[in-house]
């Protein structure tokens, strides 16, 4: 689980993430909101903690514009501002918890431990060959069978096409494509990975300008809709 901490406090930004690191996240760390804001926009968290006294951007402010385009990242303030206001204002700016300072840590790290676990859900175990409709896809050696007939997928188009129907119905954000096709360091355009979806129509859509299974959803991300799915 990867954690973005946002704390201008050199000192405490690096008590908290030696604190998190032996829970065994992976902490990625910014001191000011201008950073923190291009992290969140290019790799993919499971939490976000923040202080609100954030040179460039502020946390509240960082917190609206994260919410603009990813609505699922649990959002932890941990800040020194302790009116009931303040905390009424947080919340209302989408976060889904407010720690105020001092703070016990322990407590800190319990609250982190229990809004991961909340949020997160295993993705559904498929087989190894998987059928929808006529398509049908072999992840073992990436051989299908679409529209046109047998063809291979390559690498990334089956791990893409895996983590879709892994989340059948479900929007995929394009930050979760990233870490799992493409991983952490490495990071296409959003033309790219339209590209693949326009390649899986092709592939498996009997009218691609009308696609049944393959929808994108603007701003977000991308589904596979398959409502009476079946497997091999």
């Amino acid at each position: 689980m990867r954690i973005l901490l946002v704390e201008d406090e050199e000192s405490l930004r690096d008590l908290i993430r030696f604190n998190l690191e032996l829970e065994g996240y992976e902490v990625i760390a910014a001191g000011d909101g201008r950073r923190a804001l291009a992290l969140s926009r290019e790799q993919h968290f499971d939490l976000l903690l923040l202080d609100v006294m954030l040179p460039e951007v502020d946390g509240f402010q960082l917190c609206e514009q994260i919410r603009l385009t990813n609505f699922e990242v649990p959002i932890v303030f941990l800040t020194a501002k302790d009116t009931a206001a303040d905390r009424i204002a947080g919340l209302r700016k989408g976060a889904d918890d407010y720690i105020t300072k001092p703070f016990n840590l322990e407590e800190l790290l319990l609250r982190v431990n229990r809004l991961i676990q909340r949020t997160s859900r295993s993705p559904e175990n498929i087989p190894e060959e998987y059928q929808f409709g006529p398509n049908k896809v072999n992840f073992a050696n990436f051989d299908a069978v679409g529209v046109q007939g047998p063809f291979t997928l390559t690498k990334k188009e089956a791990m893409l096409l895996k983590l879709l129907i892994e989340r059948k119905n479900e929007v995929v954000s394009r930050q979760q494509i990233l870490q799992y096709v493409w991983g952490y360091d490495v990071y296409p355009s959003t033309r790219t990975i339209d590209n693949f979806i326009l390649s899986f129509r092709k592939y498996f859509e009997q009218n691609p300008k009308e696609p049944r299974y393959f929808h994108s959803i603007r701003g977000v991300g991308y589904r596979f809709v398959h409502p009476s799915p079946f497997t091999l």
